[in-house]
């Protein structure tokens, strides 16, 4: 097979390589070379157009007023808009434009897992399958209510914290 081909019957990454990849980007206190943010903004783009149609074809069999998909539906046409922002001028805007993509891939990946019924742990990102004991989570920010509310596994409530 030549690498063309396995490009294309490679299957698609997960929600949780896609989200880990953009976080990790986002969280880049240096500016990256040129090159690599170029290379970043080709995933993430290609991510983008794999999780846009899973969006859409999820929102299109929940009923009109399901509240999820109406919110999925509203980010998919922020990250279209994004996905037609032109290339900025110079590594600083190239960055910027690049995390708005990052920022799409975190949200949309969040939209799709909601829609699936797929749980995350908040702590180490992985799923939380049936059978593992979690409990909820609300971390509360200063400006009062859930900076992020969900759920994590037991074993990260009770792993020790790194600060």
């Amino acid at each position: 097979m030549n690498a063309t081909r396995d490009a294309i019957e490679a299957p698609a990454p997960s929600t949780g390589l896609m989200r880990a990849q953009a976080t990790w980007f986002l969280d880049q206190r240096t500016l990256l070379r040129h090159q690599t943010v170029k290379g970043f903004g080709q995933d993430f783009r290609g991510y983008l157009g794999q999780l846009i149609p899973r969006i859409g074809q999820l929102a299109d069999v929940l009923p009109p007023d399901d509240v999820p998909a109406r919110v999925a539906l509203v980010g998919v046409g922020v990250t279209r808009r994004r996905l037609g922002e032109e290339g900025a001028a110079g590594l600083y805007g190239e960055v910027e434009r690049v995390k708005r993509l990052a920022r799409s891939v975190v949200a949309l990946c969040d939209h799709y897992d909601a829609l699936t019924g797929l749980a995350m742990c908040l702590a180490c990102d992985k799923p939380i399958e049936a059978g593992d004991a979690w409990v909820p989570y609300d971390h509360v920010s200063p400006s009062g209510g859930a900076a992020r509310d969900g759920r994590i596994h037991c074993r990260c409530a009770n792993a020790p914290r790194r600060r």
